[in-house]
């Protein structure tokens, strides 16, 4: 979740990032190849399906050519998750975790059992969080959560694919060690989890966390993806990384 600066407001959940998604099941917006302006034509679609109490932006991403598609962070409210799936008339082919929160990774075990498709991610160093998912949601009084092993762990320089689209991964520890941000080049669209917020940046209070690392991974990882790139984060409106560059409060101390 974002932390929050001095004197900046919570982030507007109703308000639409750049993509075009809102914060409700059925609203969709096309992205495009941002490389060829000559000929744009449809790459992929999404829906962002909010879910929990933490309202997390669990993210249903298809290839619009194949209609092959990836749950992004199912963090809760599966039932939620299956009906926004059913909507899009799209077949999910993984799961991909950004990393290992309860918040992100609650409803992972059991939609991957409702499926019958593997988990992708977050880095090997989140385990001990994947560990402990029952611990966790029960201090926040989720039922039903489970501990899980992901069928494949990610690290830098890894990418995963979904029909005809493919995601460089980028391990930009700090919100947590094992958090990864997945960045499609061709449409310069990036998810990148609880690591950077419009207007803040991930908490870092919580075990495993630090402020340091969490900057030096957007720093180094993140901005040199260029300042049009777009991307989704795991709570609120999305943004632009040139838009938190300037503006960025947690990037401009």
């Amino acid at each position: 979740m974002p932390q929050r600066a001095r004197d900046t407001p919570a982030a507007d959940f109703s308000k639409k990032n750049p993509l075009g998604l809102a914060a409700k099941i059925g609203i969709v917006r096309a992205m495009t190849d941002a490389t060829n302006a000559q000929e744009p034509k449809a790459k992929a679609g999404a829906t962002i399906i909010p879910v929990t109490l933490f309202q997390q932006n669990c993210m249903l991403l298809w290839c619009e050519a194949t209609r092959r598609a990836v749950v992004i962070d199912p963090g809760g409210d599966v039932p939620n998750i299956l009906d926004a799936i059913r909507q899009a008339d799209v077949k999910v082919e993984q799961i991909w975790l950004t990393h290992g929160h309860i918040d992100h990774v609650g409803g992972a075990a059991e939609l991957r059992d409702a499926l019958k498709v593997p988990i992708e991610g977050p880095h090997i160093a989140d385990k001990y969080l994947l560990d402990h998912v029952v611990e966790s949601g029960a201090s926040f009084g989720m039922a039903g959560v489970r501990n899980f092993v992901p069928d494949r762990w990610l690290d830098e320089g890894d990418q995963v694919r979904i029909g005809e689209l493919t995601f460089d991964v980028l391990h930009c520890p700090g919100h947590s060690p094992g958090s990864v941000a997945f960045f499609n080049r061709e449409m310069r669209f990036a998810h990148v989890g609880d690591v950077l917020f419009n207007g803040s940046v991930g908490r870092t209070d919580l075990p495993g966390g630090s402020h340091a690392t969490l900057i030096q991974s957007i720093t180094d990882k993140l901005l040199p993806l260029g300042d049009d790139v777009q991307f989704i984060c795991g709570h609120g409106p999305g943004s632009t990384i040139g838009h938190e560059r300037r503006t960025n409060p947690f990037l401009n101390d």
